[in-house]
């Protein structure tokens, strides 16, 4: 089984599994996100596979050294997250907006001159509770109101949400403005226009239907390489979070496939079409 989809331990496994694994079974807990940002990691103290944001519901499984493993309502994805780094679920902090832009900061009052408290990224989920002129009230502080949406309320334009995050340096596992890789760009601009999205490239592999490539590419098609994924702009242009500019940045299509191929990428693998 996939380890990055296989909610289990060496312990206890969610109920999902029932009948799959010999091992006790739990429904486990709904929890949020309580920091600005997460390494979601593939063990306790083990290295970052992905990030999980603010307000994201992850569903605790099992404990060990301080670390929760579990996995995240959004995508499935299994991993070990820091225990203070979650806070139980309860109704009056599931979150009721989210931020639609590619960063916002929460402020400690409603006035640009008040200190920020914290980076947000886009994605995170927070719960308003007033409304103070151009600004949101939230549990952790206020944010400008104009930057969030109402939870179902989504974006309309994928490659527009992506071309918002130009610029962003590249990071492995990195799912944020603070840093993103490829896969990690793809799901943040499919999720914001309410896009079901798995994390990986190559789980975002099997995303709509393959296309012919003597077909012209199209704004939104995917196309992939043996580890990466970018997203089409126009027929001649594409967009990607990737190692060579160490940022997500435009390329052109034809020079993009030749400088992988050269530097021992391969060919496009897939095509694909939502």
């Amino acid at each position: 089984m996939d380890r990055r989809l296989h909610p289990a331990t060496t312990r206890l496994a969610h109920s999902s599994l029932a009948g799959q694994i010999s091992l006790p079974l739990t429904d486990g807990t709904a929890t949020l996100v309580s920091v600005p940002l997460a390494d979601l990691l593939d063990g306790p103290s083990g290295a970052r596979e992905r990030q999980l944001i603010l307000g994201e519901t992850f569903h605790l499984i099992d404990s060990d050294q301080g670390f929760a493993f579990g996995f995240a309502q959004k995508d499935g994805y299994c991993g070990w997250l820091k225990e203070n780094e979650l806070t139980p679920m309860t109704p009056d902090i599931v979150p009721s907006h989210w931020v639609a832009t590619p960063g916002t900061h929460l402020y400690g009052g409603p006035k640009v001159q008040h200190r920020e408290l914290a980076a947000l990224c886009l994605g995170a989920r927070i719960r308003v509770i007033d409304q103070a002129g151009d600004w949101a009230q939230t549990l952790h502080g206020f944010v400008p109101a104009r930057h969030l949406l109402p939870i179902g309320m989504h974006l309309a334009d994928v490659v527009g949400v992506a071309e918002a995050l130009a610029g962003t340096p590249y990071l492995w596992g990195g799912n944020s403005r603070a840093g993103c890789d490829c896969s990690g760009l793809v799901q943040m601009a499919h999720l914001a226009c309410g896009i079901p999205c798995p994390s990986d490239s190559d789980l975002q592999e099997n995303l709509g239907k393959e296309v012919s490539e003597t077909d012209p590419a199209q704004r939104g098609d995917l196309l992939f390489w043996r580890g990466h994924v970018a997203l089409v702009v126009d027929r001649d242009r594409l967009i990607h979070a990737n190692a060579h500019s160490m940022s997500v940045a435009y390329e052109r299509i034809h020079d993009c496939i030749l400088r992988i191929a050269e530097q021992g990428g391969g060919a496009v693998t897939h095509r694909r079409r939502l």
